[in-house]
């Protein structure tokens, strides 16, 4: 058994790393795990039946981090089956475990996601069943403002701020920007290397000056460019910051904002400005077009207003470029004109 199966196997589950707030399904809804959560405790008293389970969950764990799942997946499914046992579900009993499902009072969406998990747990224990079918509705993903994002940004601390500023940049997934290293990051070209999650493609993005100097004032205290050692400390931090923020600019639409929400926005800013799907598919490292298509949405971003920038040298144009302006024309004066819709 490793630490990392060590960290979960706590009896009641209090201080894990696995309880974490909200998590993105495949449909890019967000399942919030504290909803999960409330399963009411089972027969007072430890059985030998649960201290058995407890004892496979931890086992469970260790199998899927040798099988190569990411850590924030083994969480989710070791805290969705110590809540199973709470209810007093008999984990090696596939019905007894659909009654509890079936009376917990949760979305088709957060019930999948524990049918998903349960599964998973009965494929190692060689144990055979018929899943019930719990069919989460299909929902747009929340697409936030730019001003909102940034607004959330300039509310958070450095690192948290870096983060954000990587994701809504990149539109890298949450597990990509947070395992980047310094020697991914070229400072001669101001891009960086992505190495793919989840089958996808690796790629190299163009980031902007802004972004270089917040990832350069970072302690380089590792060869990781974020020294946490765990993302969910790092998204703990962040949904502090977060409610902070909401409160501080009172706007409870920032509530709904998650690292995989930039990647959404990103996908949707992308092809409002490209039209481009193709293009929008290699940013994301997605191989399906499929998969492209549930991160863009038909959102018009555009107003009728400009912000105008003037530069006098190639390196204030290429920085006016880098921040999404867009050239003009040029004056008699050779003044170069840009803008950029507010």
């Amino acid at each position: 058994m490793n630490d990392l199966a060590k960290s979960f196997y706590t009896p009641s589950g209090k201080g894990s790393s696995c309880q974490i707030g909200a998590v993105p399904n495949a449909h890019g809804q967000v399942i919030n795990l504290a909803a999960i959560e409330p399963l009411k405790e089972g027969p007072a008293g430890a059985t030998t039946q649960t201290i058995d389970a407890k004892g496979k969950i931890v086992e469970f764990m260790w199998k899927l981090n040798k099988e190569g799942y990411s850590e924030v997946t083994i969480s989710i499914y070791a805290y969705i089956l110590r809540n199973l046992l709470k209810k007093g579900a008999a984990l090696f009993n596939p019905e007894s475990v659909k009654d509890i499902i079936a009376m917990h009072k949760c979305s088709p969406a957060r019930k999948s996601v524990i049918v998903k998990a349960y599964a998973c747990f009965l494929k190692t224990q060689g144990i055979k069943w018929t899943p019930p079918k719990y069919k989460p509705v299909e929902k747009l993903p929340f697409i936030p403002t730019e001003k909102e994002v940034d607004d959330l940004i300039a509310a958070s601390n450095k690192n948290v701020a870096t983060f954000l500023q990587l994701l809504k940049e990149t539109g890298a997934r949450r597990g990509e920007a947070f395992n980047l290293n310094w020697t991914d990051l070229d400072l001669a070209s101001n891009t960086v290397r992505i190495a793919p999650e989840k089958g996808s493609n690796p790629r190299q993005i163009k980031i902007s000056t802004k972004l270089v100097t917040m990832l350069n004032n970072l302690p380089k205290k590792t060869e990781k460019i974020f020294s946490y050692k765990k993302v969910l400390y790092l998204e703990r931090l962040f949904r502090q910051q977060r409610a902070k923020a909401a409160q501080k600019l009172a706007n409870p639409r920032i509530k709904q904002i998650h690292f995989h929400t930039l990647r959404h926005w990103k996908a949707t800013m992308e092809y409002a400005k490209t039209k481009d799907l193709l293009y929008v598919k290699q940013l994301l490292g997605h191989k399906k077009f499929e998969n492209t298509l549930k991160y863009t949405q038909l959102i018009n971003f555009e107003s009728d207003e400009y912000t105008c920038k003037a530069a006098k040298t190639a390196t204030e144009a290429s920085q006016l470029v880098e921040a999404g302006f867009q050239y003009i024309c040029t004056t008699p004066e050779s003044v170069m004109l840009f803008r950029k819709r507010k």
